[in-house]
């Protein structure tokens, strides 16, 4: 077998067999292949994609080129939730505590960030003590207890997806929907989940800018997990504008907390409630997807959720007094108001430039040496569809440099105002099963 055979091969818009794919993700895993051949095939699936069986193998084959998570020792069908990444979005800390709180086990492994905020880890790491480096048979331990625990991603997960998307970026290849998919799928299936509830977000602020495109990913993405007998379901979210009002790691532990106490911003918690009760419902612990979201309603409003969350802190080292006194999380020195220009309608949020303000100010990385700045970021006052008056605050700077000259026209330049009424954006936008 030679790669320049299964380079020419998908070139000309043939399907490759799974001792193909698999020949040239060992060979390139291994370094027996080099750069510019696996480059070519890269530019090759842009142009004339993969079918569904191809992905399955593709996703296969970089699965079991690492290390593969099992945890068949946790009680239960274990189900994972992904998000294709946003601003503000601080679900996970929410889902995870609220979907056990009903039953489910969530033996969650996530990142840090690159980009707009840091990720789930850096933000649990905002609340003092909480550790992530526990070990496997302590997070197996803490998930069958109190059914969740979150640790970082151990071991050599998927090596082949690393080297493979290293090459995408500076190839141009990045954006192939049947690359994307492979690469999310095979880390969600190396980490030992039973079933798995994505989160693909679209608009402006997310890598899918039209709906269609996030349809047309998360389609691929469902498709690999039915292929590998993981039971998948996908939710089409909007980011025209930042989930809830936080951008910045403490901000949004601080907006997670009054969420999982039911008094969290209407869109983040109804988002929760959507992917929590396909989460359940994947489970098996309830069947009907309306009786689950009653439930973890019910639990967000009686402090089943806000109490598992104290234990999910406590378990792993975190000072779960901060759950009732969140003004210990980190504070920055100055908090300076950003006032409308005008009264109106709020009608547009460039997202990606909130995000790109908020990492600015330090709340996110631009490499991965970065340090983050826990306590920094951006609360929003308004959202899209909601009226403002001059001099009114549109957004709060949480900053540990008083001087926010440069930050304070970019504000005004990503939040307009119209003089007409407008309709805030749909949240759900379909549902991928």
């Amino acid at each position: 077998m030679r790669m320049y055979d299964i380079i020419e091969k998908k070139r000309d818009g043939l399907t490759l067999s799974e001792e193909e794919i698999r020949y040239f993700i060992q060979g390139y895993t291994e370094g027996s292949i080099p750069d510019y051949q696996v480059s070519a095939l890269l530019m090759a699936i842009y142009f004339e994609g993969m079918n569904q069986t191809e992905l399955a193998y593709l996703t296969k084959a970089m699965v079991d080129s690492g290390d593969t998570i099992d945890l068949s020792a946790i009680d239960g069908i274990k189900v994972d939730k992904h998000s294709t990444g946003g601003v503000g979005d601080t679900t996970t800390l929410i889902l995870a505590p609220l979907v056990a709180s009903i039953g489910v086990p969530v033996a969650k492994m996530s990142g840090r960030g690159l980009g707009h905020t840091g990720g789930t880890l850096d933000k649990l790491e905002a609340i003092p003590g909480f550790h992530i480096e526990i070990s496997r048979d302590e997070f197996i331990e803490l998930v069958n207890r109190n059914k969740v625990a979150v640790i970082g991603q151990t071991g050599n997960l998927t090596p082949a997806d690393k080297k493979i998307y290293s090459l995408r970026d500076v190839t141009a290849t990045v954006n192939s929907i049947p690359l994307i998919a492979s690469s999310i799928m095979s880390k969600k299936i190396a980490a030992g989940s039973d079933a798995i509830v994505l989160d693909v977000k679209t608009g402006q602020g997310a890598f899918m800018k039209q709906v269609s495109e996030a349809e047309e990913l998360a389609k691929a993405m469902v498709a690999i997990g039915k292929k590998t007998s993981r039971k998948t379901i996908a939710v089409i979210s909007d980011m025209n504008q930042p989930l809830g009002y936080a951008v910045g790691n403490a901000l949004e532990v601080k907006e997670a907390i009054e969420t999982l106490q039911g008094k969290g911003p209407k869109d983040l918690t109804e988002l929760c409630l959507t992917l929590g009760s396909h989460m359940v419902v994947l489970s098996g612990v309830i069947e009907n997807e309306a009786e689950a979201k009653a439930k973890l309603e019910e639990n967000l409003h009686n402090g089943k959720a806000f109490e598992t969350f104290k234990l999910f802190l406590e378990a792993q080292g975190g000072n779960a007094e901060v759950a009732d006194k969140p003004e210990r999380l980190p504070q920055a020195k100055y908090k300076i108001d950003i006032p409308a220009k005008k009264s109106g309608t709020v009608a547009k949020i460039i997202t990606d430039d909130i995000g790109t303000i908020a990492m600015t100010l330090g709340a996110g990385r631009q490499t991965k040496e970065d340090e983050i700045d826990l306590a920094v970021g951006i609360v929003l006052h308004k959202k899209i569809g909601d009226s403002v008056k001059v001099g009114e605050p549109l957004v709060t700077i949480h900053t540990n440099n008083q001087d926010i000259s440069a930050i304070k026209p970019k504000v005004y330049e990503c939040i307009m105002i119209s003089d007409d009424q407008v309709t805030p954006p749909q949240l759900i936008h379909n549902i991928i099963s």
